[in-house]
């Protein structure tokens, strides 16, 4: 009579977790399926009583009105050279301080590994004020350098689950490479970087999503609006007299689908890269 009921037992714990599942999904993506059928819906639909999730009649209208609302093609011009930029940024540096944190041995290196670490540690709140001042002493607010340079000079974040990565790589394969002559440089781009790819991806990922999605930075640093971003034009929308929900939605849709498709895109090395560490 045991094995019945434990078999029981377990069939009820499936159907409760996967109970839980669906409805943890369902409240997650219930706010973009209202978003995305919002944007396809007539402006008198919108607030129909009572209300219908599904459009009635199905139409672009609103992305019109979106597109033209505000120099959305430039924004999105703006945004991407931002996010590229930074992307690039993320990839040259980050991997270069993780591989020395992870397979180089020099005085202090442990130190400044904590150190990096400790910086993760301080909202960004804190700094805010006098990273501004710092970037205002040397003349380059309103422009793109405040939100790009740092990416160059490395994200405590990436360093970290990088380096946690390349502590997995052989060590014999570095050696081996040192014995044949290579340079630290060459043995980082050539044969640890490659195995690393998850992890580098990631970072790419994150750091593509953190800049498009983006709106305090480029709304205190940029003051002029021919280099605005698209997350702050969509604040246009916010009118003094009410929303335009409609194209705000079918605004927020275009904004959405890039990070969409560069996750989906990508999602195999993204699961890979953020379950190295927690394998290692």
């Amino acid at each position: 009579m045991a094995a019945p009921v434990i078999s029981l037992q377990r069939g009820v714990n499936w159907v409760a977790q996967r109970a839980v599942t669906i409805l943890l999904v369902a409240v997650f993506v219930f706010p973009f399926v209202v978003m995305l059928t919002t944007a396809f819906k007539p402006t008198d639909d919108i607030f129909s009583a009572p209300p219908e999730l599904w459009p009635r009649t199905w139409t672009l209208e609103q992305f019109m009105l979106a597109v033209n609302q505000f120099p959305f093609f430039r924004y999105l011009a703006n945004t991407l050279l931002i996010s590229g930029l930074s992307v690039a940024g993320t990839l040259l540096a980050s991997p270069l301080v993780a591989y020395s944190l992870a397979k180089l041995e020099w005085p202090g290196r442990n130190l400044l590994f904590v150190t990096v670490l400790a910086t993760m540690m301080l909202p960004p709140q804190v700094t805010l004020i006098p990273v501004y001042m710092l970037w205002n002493g040397l003349g380059a607010t309103n422009s793109y350098l405040p939100l790009v340079v740092p990416a160059f000079l490395g994200t405590p974040f990436f360093i970290f689950m990088i380096r946690q990565f390349l502590l997995a790589v052989p060590d014999e394969l570095i050696e081996a490479a040192r014995i044949d002559g290579a340079s630290e440089l060459r043995i980082c781009w050539t044969i640890v970087l490659p195995i690393a790819r998850p992890a580098l991806i990631t970072s790419a990922v994150f750091q593509f999503v953190w800049t498009w999605t983006d709106f305090l930075n480029p709304l205190i640093y940029l003051n002029d609006s021919d280099k605005y971003t698209l997350s702050i034009g969509l604040y246009s929308f916010f009118g003094q007299h009410g929303v335009q929900w409609g194209p705000l939605m079918a605004a927020c849709v275009l904004f959405t689908l890039p990070a969409v498709v560069i996750y989906i895109a990508a999602q195999r090395y993204f699961v890979g890269g953020i379950a190295a560490g927690a394998v290692k």
